[in-house]
C-alpha cells in the first residue's frame, strides 16, 4: 500500500469522530421530529434523541456518550432558540443523569440488563433529574413529586422504546463499522 493510500485511511480516532458527529446529527434529528409530536401532557416525550447516546455508550464508552449528548442537547437548544432558558437546564440535566445512569448500570449490571433494561434506567434517571430540577428552578412545591409515580411509568415505557430504536442503530450500525453492506 502506497504511502498516499495509507494518509487517505481513516484512523480508528478519526473514525470514531464521524461516527460521534453522525450519532449527534441523527440526535438531533430524533430531537427536533419530537418537537413537532403532539404532547399529551407538556413533560411527556419519548426521547428518542436519547438513542444517539445510548448508541454511543455500546459503541465507544461513558466519555463519547456524555460528548454526544452534551453537543445534541446545545445544538438542540440553539436551532430552537432555548438556549440557556428552564428547558435547556432540564434537558441539559436530564441528559446528563441519564448517560451517567446508563453507564453505571451498563457497567455494574451488564448481566443483568440488556440494552433496554440500561435504556429503562436512563430514562428513569431523565426523568427523576428533571423533576427535581423542576422543583429547584422553577415550581419549588413539594405537590410537584405527586408527578412521581406517573413520569416513572413514562421512563418504562419510552425506555424501551429508546433502546429498542439504540439496538436497531447498533444492529445495522456495527454492520457499516465493520464495512459491511
Amino acid at each position: 500500500m502506497s504511502s498516499s493510500a495509507k494518509a487517505q485511511r481513516p484512523t480508528t480516532g478519526s473514525r470514531r469522530i464521524v461516527y460521534c458527529a453522525l450519532l449527534v446529527a441523527a440526535g438531533l434529528v430524533l430531537f427536533l421530529f419530537e418537537s413537532l409530536i403532539p404532547r399529551p401532557l407538556p413533560w411527556m416525550k419519548p426521547g428518542l434523541a436519547n438513542a444517539a447516546g445510548l448508541v454511543a455508550l455500546y459503541l465507544f464508552g461513558a466519555r463519547e456518550a456524555a460528548a454526544v449528548t452534551l453537543l445534541r442537547v446545545v445544538v438542540g437548544a440553539l436551532i430552537l432558540g432555548t438556549l440557556f432558558n428552564p428547558s435547556f437546564f432540564l434537558s441539559l440535566g436530564g441528559g446528563v443523569t441519564a448517560v451517567i445512569a446508563m453507564t453505571v448500570v451498563r457497567h455494574f449490571g451488564q448481566e443483568f440488563f440488556s440494552i433496554v433494561g440500561v435504556s429503562v434506567c436512563g430514562a428513569a434517571g431523565h426523568n427523576l433529574a428533571q423533576l427535581s430540577l423542576a422543583y429547584a428552578l422553577i415550581v419549588r412545591r413539594a405537590e410537584l413529586f405527586f408527578l412521581l409515580p406517573a413520569m416513572i411509568l413514562t421512563a418504562l415505557f419510552t425506555g424501551v422504546v429508546v433502546g429498542l430504536l439504540a439496538h436497531l442503530m447498533l444492529t445495522s450500525g456495527l454492520r457499516a463499522w465493520r464495512g459491511k453492506p
